[in-house]
């Protein structure tokens, strides 16, 4: 049994993109997708910037060849597109082929039409329909259905923000333990009600642009999208002939167990998490070429973060950057998100800048990459810290 766990295709939808090119192409020029809400209506649309998807949920029905009577939520619908656009440009005709299965990650489920339709729900039945798709589970099958694959393995993910990148973690080690030969996994989120109350409510919303890494940060801008990769085993890729993008090599998740919403002052889990990365991929600190960090622009993160890349890199860290400066924190999509990023980094030898960077902070002295930064990449770290002390570490890599 081969031990190699190959990324063969990719999809994406976000703020700055509705496919991988067009994402790439936003990163490399700088361009943000962070905007005022527009299609949601929310008390507090002056006082938030979020990164919203262009299209509405009538454009993204279409797409998918949706009748008008579907219960598909934003968050489905947009997964549901992610995930096709991985599995076209993967290159696969018959899905069922080989062993394959789905790993999804969601936060916020179908809250959208529930919030929309909670009040309708005991007087009107054809209501009822939306608040069935409520749970995390549900976009999920729904995008199964979409792939044809609802029969296979499908199962959610709901860690938080690290989400997606334990839906990497968990695919990777179902191919590596031979139970299946191909994984699509990956996060979607839309935005809401919920999450917008929710985070303003913890004060760690930001009125401006997300600023990560920077002294006078105020917080977070929020953000949906979604993004799957698909994950295929050295049997498949060699009968295949499959052309890789890339190689999950190590992966880890790590709780500290700290506070419900807060990281460890220090980054213990982080710490955690990073290190056990580098243990399963085999390799040492000095391996890792870019770190695409979590990065929320937030007090508590950013802190955390850096004191937990100290920690782990001591006087040589390399190369680092949040991209969340362009997209928004998109939540449980996130990891997918950072993932693509980190392989299109891998492809093309190149780190992006961290958008918005002005000032030092003070509690220590390493600072992102601020400018566009061409250089020979092999290993790319991606960082995904949750609440309640999720924290997840993926490692990308051009070898096997």
């Amino acid at each position: 049994m081969g031990k190699g766990v190959a990324i063969t295709g990719m999809g994406i939808i976000s703020a700055i993109g509705n496919n991988v090119a067009e994402n790439y192409q936003s990163l490399i020029e700088g361009k943000k997708g962070i905007t005022r809400v527009s299609k949601i209506k929310t008390n507090h649309v002056n006082d938030i910037m979020v990164g919203e998807i262009a299209f509405t949920n009538q454009e993204l029905e279409q797409q998918l060849g949706l009748s008008s009577n579907n219960n598909y939520s934003r968050t489905a619908l947009l997964g549901a597109i992610a995930a096709k656009q991985a599995i076209k440009n993967a290159g696969i005709i018959d899905i069922h082929a080989y062993r394959t299965g789905l790993v999804s990650a969601t936060s916020v489920g179908g809250m959208d039409m529930t919030e929309r339709y909670y009040y309708d729900y005991l007087e009107n039945k054809e209501t009822q329909k939306y608040i069935e798709g409520h749970h995390a589970g549900d976009s999920t099958q729904k995008i199964a259905e979409q792939l044809g694959i609802e029969q296979s393995f499908v199962t959610t993910i709901s860690t938080a923000c690290s989400s997606a990148a334990n839906a990497i973690m968990l695919g990777a080690r179902l191919i590596k333990s031979g139970q299946l030969d191909r994984v699509i996994v990956g996060g979607t989120d839309c935005l809401s009600k919920f999450t917008i109350n929710g985070f303003k409510t913890l004060m760690i919303l930001s009125d401006t642009y997300n600023a990560p890494f920077d002294e006078n940060r105020k917080g977070l801008n929020l953000g949906e999208a979604a993004a799957f990769l698909v994950l295929e085993s050295d049997a498949v890729v060699k009968a295949e002939n499959k052309e890789v993008l890339g190689y999950v090599k190590g992966y880890a998740n790590a709780n500290d167990a700290f506070h419900q919403t807060a990281s460890s002052d220090h980054g213990d889990g982080a710490t955690f998490a990073m290190e056990k990365a580098l243990k399963v991929a085999n390799y040492a600190p000095q391996d890792i070429d870019y770190i695409n960090a979590h990065g929320t622009a937030t007090g508590n993160n950013d802190l955390s973060e850096g004191r937990a890349i100290i920690r782990v890199f001591g006087n040589d860290v390399p190369d680092f950057s949040s991209t969340k400066a362009y997209t928004g924190h998109t939540l449980a999509a996130a990891g997918a998100i950072e993932a693509v990023y980190s392989v299109l980094a891998l492809q093309h030898n190149v780190v992006y800048p961290n958008l918005n960077f002005k000032t030092q902070m003070k509690e220590f002295s390493i600072k992102p990459q601020l400018n566009i930064k061409e250089k020979p990449l092999k290993n790319v770290m991606s960082n995904s810290f949750g609440f309640g002390g999720n924290c997840s570490t993926v490692i990308f890599s051009k070898e096997q």
